[in-house]
């Protein structure tokens, strides 16, 4: 299985990193060693001092698809969850700015957190979708799926051009303003709604 991650999904992160503003979806991929094991806390990597927390919806897909047509998408995937794309923003800006590919600083070992699934069909409709992050219980990033540039079903049919898709890929659909470094003994929840989707303990 993939982890397909999208940047610069929302304006004010967008805004926020001083980012352009992109003509396509910004992709870019994690190992499946990145993904955080169950009941483990984050640990802070010793190649950085600038770890940054990025709340995204996830979506898991459901069968296998290559040049997948938007109206189709809604049939790849029947289950959304919550996670972090933690990011080392020191080590990301040193490697934009010498024009270096991005995966030190985001596809290191326990930079995905992958929270609980629901099922799709618990959504009256995917493209407005409340999610938020706390930080020591206060909410630090705030989003809602009807704020991306590309919609999931969009976003499934771009990303399915390059790569084919199968039946455990997870799409990071892109993260909302209010990112954040992180530091040893913090408590990050994730919630869809009212619901907790994970809990995660920093070190």
């Amino acid at each position: 299985m993939k982890l397909i991650c999208i940047g610069r999904n929302y304006t004010e992160h967008i805004k926020e990193l001083e980012n352009e503003r992109p003509t396509d979806p910004v992709v870019f991929l994690k190992p499946d060693t990145s993904i955080l094991l169950k009941k483990q806390p984050f640990f802070i990597p010793d190649f950085s001092d600038d770890v940054h927390h990025e709340v995204e919806i996830l979506i898991k897909i459901n069968k296998v698809g290559k040049y997948i047509s938007k109206k189709f998408a809604y049939k790849y995937y029947d289950e959304i969850g919550l996670g972090i794309d933690f990011t080392a923003r020191d080590l990301q800006s040193q490697l934009k700015a010498k024009g270096l590919p991005w995966e030190k600083a985001k596809a290191f070992d326990g930079a995905a957190v992958i929270g609980k699934w629901l099922p799709k069909n618990n959504f009256t409709d995917v493209n407005n979708i409340n999610f938020t992050l706390q930080k020591n219980d206060e909410v630090v990033q705030s989003g809602n799926t009807q704020l991306m540039l590309w919609k999931i079903d969009e976003l499934i049919e771009y990303v399915s051009k390059y790569f084919t898709l199968k039946i455990g890929d997870i799409i990071f659909t892109g993260t909302p303003a209010g990112v954040g470094k992180v530091f040893a003994n913090d408590q990050l929840k994730g919630y869809i709604g009212d619901e907790e989707m994970f809990s995660i303990k920093v070190k």
